[in-house]
């Protein structure tokens, strides 16, 4: 959660990451996650079990022009939206195979923070650019319980997942469907339905959202970070 709610926080960041030249075909979008590691950053596994005070940053992108929308549903059950913003920039325009950084401002990333569970990140592609600036989330007068599984629950290893130098990785955390009766941003119904024809898959460390249709409107999808 942004500004010092529990969740993700936005702290200094350093360096942007190069870009790739993306495979074409399906309709594509392109998650990894990133964490500080020392002064270098390194992508990790989307399920990765991050700690308190772990700094991290997405790279993004897709093989289709749209607008990005990012929204976090942090563990205290609070929605922010986290991309765009004045501290995360706000050009959020995204053009085919060229790479993003998520926050896009190179002084900022975001800081893990608030209690162990996982946060809900959620990803929303348009064709066309909002008219009135971004989704909204319903925000409830006092926190929620946040959507199954529970962001609350302890993030569990995943023991039948091959794990490098002893590295915690939860098969739930990582791109995800949004489940039926799940909160999304207001008015997106529409694009959650659409979502529910995505392929999700892995390849290495980079999490692949892919749609054998064309995208003639806005999708959402969520992707979920465990952490201690």
């Amino acid at each position: 959660m942004i500004r010092g709610a529990a969740g993700i926080a936005l702290v200094a960041a350093m360096t942007f990451a190069q870009s790739r030249t993306m495979k074409q075909g399906a309709y594509r979008m392109e998650i990894t996650l990133e964490r500080l590691d020392g002064p270098n950053w390194r992508a990790v596994d989307p399920g990765l079990v991050l700690g308190q005070g772990d700094r991290v940053r997405f790279r993004y992108r897709t093989n289709f022009d749209g607008y990005l929308y990012v929204t976090d549903l942090g563990t205290s059950g609070n929605y922010d939206q986290i991309f765009p913003t004045p501290e995360t920039g706000q050009d959020n325009r995204v053009s085919s195979s060229k790479e993003y950084q998520v926050p896009a401002t190179t002084s900022i990333v975001f800081r893990i923070a608030g209690p162990a569970g996982h946060d809900v990140v959620y990803w929303m592609v348009s064709p066309t650019k909002l008219t009135d600036g971004a989704p909204h989330m319903t925000q409830p007068p006092a926190p929620i319980a946040p959507p199954s599984p529970k962001p609350g629950l302890i993030p569990r290893c995943d023991d039948s997942i091959l794990r490098a130098r002893g590295d915690c990785v939860d098969s739930s955390a990582g791109p995800k469907l949004i489940p039926r009766g799940d909160p999304v941003p207001r008015d997106l119904t529409a694009a959650a339905d659409t979502a529910r024809d995505l392929v999700f898959m892995r390849q290495g460390k980079q999490a692949v959202i892919s749609s054998p249709a064309p995208l003639n409107g806005p999708v959402i999808y969520q992707f979920r970070i465990a952490h201690k």
